[in-house]
């Protein structure tokens, strides 16, 4: 499975809304910290505004921060908001298996345990861990260039 741009894009971008809590931050900021493109990062901001992880503030001390603690969120909402479905085959998207092979298919045993085992990761890292996991990096990356 391969996530696109959009959705790793959107969980750097929320990622540096948790890692500065008591401000707002600018598009233009997120672009050069994390190396993406502004005109992206609007699109996908957009998204996340409408599903309510994020708002505005005009002005000039203006920007998007998060709605919520960052413990509030994890990776899984994330990437679902952004991507989509994150199953691995068309046959599970719905509640119900609608394919007319799905009681004699031994391959979808796969399919299922994929889907769990995805879940299970990413509905159990939240915000707050990766901004601890962001902040054990920044330490250690400042601690070889003295």
């Amino acid at each position: 499975m391969t996530f696109s741009t959009r959705g790793r894009y959107a969980l750097r971008m929320m990622l540096e809304f948790a890692l500065h809590p008591n401000e707002c931050t600018k598009i233009n900021q997120v672009a050069e910290r994390q190396e993406i493109s502004d005109k992206y990062l609007e699109q996908i901001v957009t998204v996340l505004s409408r599903a309510g992880y994020v708002k505005s503030r005009r002005g000039a001390k203006g920007g998007y921060f998060l709605t919520k603690d960052p413990s509030e969120y994890t990776v899984g909402m994330i990437l679902r908001l952004a991507e989509g479905s994150l199953v691995p085959v068309a046959c599970m998207e719905d509640e119900v298996n609608h394919c007319h092979r799905a009681d004699i298919c031994a391959s979808l045993m796969v399919w299922k345990k994929l889907d769990q085992a995805i879940s299970g990761v990413i509905d159990n890292i939240t915000l707050a861990d990766l901004v601890e996991e962001q902040k054990r990096l920044d330490g250690e990356y400042h601690h070889y260039e003295i």
